[in-house]
C-alpha cells in the first residue's frame, strides 16, 4: 500500500475564505491547494518559481491566484498579501510551506550554506507570519507551520535542516502565545519522509550509495517505521485542512507529528526487533 486515497474533501469547510500558502509549486504545498481548493477556499499560490506555481494552478481554475515571491523577503511578502486581499478581500489562512535542504554538519556547514538553511526555512515562515498577522488578527484567522521530524530529532549530517526545522516550533508557539487573545491560532505540522520531489532527489543519492531504485530506498528508509512506507503529500495536507479548519478551533501551539509512526520507536530496541 503506497498510500491511503486522498479525502474528497468536505466542500463546506473553507467556503468563502481565503487562503495563502508558501512554496505551494511543488510536493506538500501543491497538495495543500488543492486540497483548500477542494473544500471550498480561494488559494494564493506562493513560491519564488512562477513557472511551477502556474502548473500546479491550472487545474484550479479561477479559485487560484499565482503571485511569485521569496516567502523570506519583506516586500515579497507585503506585494504577495497584498495582491491576496486586492483580489479576494480578506486573508484568513496562511500555510508556511517553503523550505529547502542543503546537506552538511557543523564543521562542513560555511555560512553561505547556514544562510541558506536559515533563509529558506526559519526567515521565510517568520516573514510570512510577521506580514499576514494584521490581516489575521482582523478575521480571526489562523497560521500552519509545516516543520519536520527533523524539528524533533536530529538526522545525521544535516545541521542547518535540524536548527531551523527546530526553531520552527518555538515560532508557532511564541506567535501561539502572544496572539491568541487576539483570535489567531497557529499549529505546526512535523511530517517524516513524505513522497515529495525534494524526498525524492534525497531518495535517488541514497539509492546510488547502495546500488538501488527509488522505492527501494523509499523502502529502506521506512523499514523500521510501523506503517512500512512514507506518506503521500495528500495525507498530510488533509492535516493541514483539518488544523486550518473551524473543527480545529481549540488547537494552537500543538506540534502535530505525521510520520507513518517513525517517532513512537524506541531505538535502542530495535536490535530486539524480528
Amino acid at each position: 500500500m503506497s498510500g491511503a486515497t486522498p479525502h474528497p474533501g468536505n466542500a463546506a469547510r473553507f467556503t468563502d475564505a481565503v487562503a495563502l500558502v508558501t512554496g505551494a509549486g511543488t510536493g506538500i504545498g501543491a497538495a495543500v491547494c488543492r486540497r483548500l481548493v477542494a473544500e471550498g477556499a480561494r488559494v494564493v499560490l506562493s513560491g519564488r518559481r512562477e513557472g511551477p506555481l502556474r502548473k500546479v494552478a491550472e487545474p484550479l481554475g479561477d479559485r487560484a491566484l499565482v503571485v511569485a515571491g521569496d516567502a523570506a523577503v519583506k516586500q515579497d511578502m507585503r506585494r504577495v498579501i497584498d495582491s491576496a486581499v486586492e483580489a479576494y478581500g480578506r486573508l484568513d489562512v496562511v500555510v508556511a510551506g517553503a523550505g529547502g535542504h542543503r546537506p552538511g554538519a557543523a564543521a562542513d556547514t560555511d555560512d553561505d550554506a547556514w544562510r541558506y538553511s536559515m533563509n529558506a526555512n526559519l526567515d521565510s515562515a517568520f516573514v510570512t507570519l510577521r506580514e499576514a498577522l494584521p490581516h489575521l488578527m482582523a478575521g480571526g484567522g489562523n497560521a500552519v507551520v509545516v516543520s519536520s521530524i527533523a524539528g524533533l530529532f536530529a538526522g545525521p549530517g544535516v545541521v542547518g535542516y535540524v536548527t531551523t526545522k527546530h526553531a520552527l516550533i518555538g515560532l508557532v508557539r511564541s506567535v501561539a502565545r502572544d496572539y491568541g487573545h487576539r483570535g489567531v491560532r497557529v499549529n505546526a505540522v512535523c511530517p517524516g519522509w513524505v513522497r515529495t520531489p525534494m524526498a525524492d532527489e534525497q531518495m535517488e543519492h541514497l539509492g546510488a550509495r547502495y546500488g538501488i531504485d527509488r522505492e527501494d530506498a523509499y523502502r529502506l528508509v521506512t523499514k523500521d517505521v510501523p506503517l512500512r512506507r512514507p506518506a503521500e503529500p495528500e495525507e498530510i495536507a488533509g492535516l493541514v485542512a483539518f488544523l486550518a479548519s473551524p473543527e480545529a478551533s481549540v488547537m494552537t501551539g500543538a506540534v502535530v507529528v505525521a510520520d507513518c509512526g517513525a517517532t513512537c520507536v524506541d531505538l535502542p530496541t530495535l536490535a530486539f526487533a524480528e
